[in-house]
């Protein structure tokens, strides 16, 4: 079943095209860096963003603060709500179960799916930034300027850098899981794949938006977007644990919520509606 879902999943134009969309945006602004002067110059802001913006090495990080607010996340929502609600819409739910598949063992399958997808663009994201960012940016891994320096102006070592962004994408994965565990549960409910998607984009919208107002200031600790961009302190010396350490907790409290409720409510579903 799960064989099945990913082969699924990876022979899907659009699949590719989805990520060919969330690639073209980090890809636009390594183009517009390369050709103009928007970055920053040497010597001037602050030392790691400078770094970030003008070192093709360094340009994945740059792309993971693009794509993770608002690309990423709709494109994770669009692809865990059609997992249940496509079937069902499609009318091949019903045969699905009649194989001596659990229910259980389906909703598995889908949500290895959803975090394939994740996992694959993430990937991706990295990959390519790092490409267009070295041919476009350069590397400036040895230069007179001497190492890459954290947020916090200091070096950092080549392999403490690939640790510490290893961490942050894995960090970034762990924030979109929590939007497929949200998606997932409103497509056992919904009737439609875009409904279990515009109800976790809602969701998302709603978070986004609540951070924003001060009345709202004892909901921001628990807010779903809260903590994504968490990661930047991965590169600050030391590392500021705090908000990575709550944005984890958070994020796996929605995980187990919201992956419990799609459990029940699909193992207590009437696939004849």
């Amino acid at each position: 079943m799960i064989r099945a879902e990913l082969t699924k999943l990876l022979r899907n134009r659009r699949t590719w095209g989805t990520i060919a969309i969330i690639n073209a945006l980090p890809t636009l602004v390594a183009v517009l860096l390369a050709i103009t002067d928007l970055g920053p110059r040497p010597g001037t802001g602050p030392a790691f963003l400078a770094a970030v913006l003008t070192d093709g090495t360094l340009f994945p990080l740059a792309a993971l603060a693009m794509v993770l607010p608002l690309f990423l996340p709709i494109a994770v929502a669009l692809t865990a709500g059609e997992a249940i609600a496509g079937e069902a819409q499609q009318g091949t739910l019903r045969y699905l179960l009649v194989r001596p598949v659990g229910r259980t063992r389906l909703l598995v399958a889908k949500l290895v799916a959803v975090m394939a997808f994740v996992v694959v663009t993430v990937l991706v994201v990295a990959v390519v930034a790092y490409v267009v960012g070295v041919a476009l940016l350069g590397d400036q891994t040895v230069t007179v300027t001497g190492p890459t320096t954290s947020v916090s102006g200091t070096p950092m070592s080549t392999p403490e850098l690939v640790g510490r962004t290893a961490l942050a994408f894995g960090y970034a994965m762990l924030c979109m899981l929590g939007v497929a565990a949200v998606a997932l549960f409103l497509s056992t409910l919904a009737r439609t794949p875009l409904g279990a998607a515009m109800g976790a984009m809602t969701l998302l919208v709603a978070s986004t938006l609540l951070l924003t107002l001060d009345a709202a200031q004892a909901l921001h600790p628990y807010l779903l977007t809260r903590h994504w961009l968490a990661f930047v302190d991965l590169f600050r010396d030391p590392i500021r644990w705090d908000d990575v350490v709550r944005g984890v907790l958070v994020q796996g409290a929605y995980v187990v919520v919201f992956l419990g409720a799609a459990w029940a409510s699909f193992t207590t579903k009437d696939i004849t509606d």
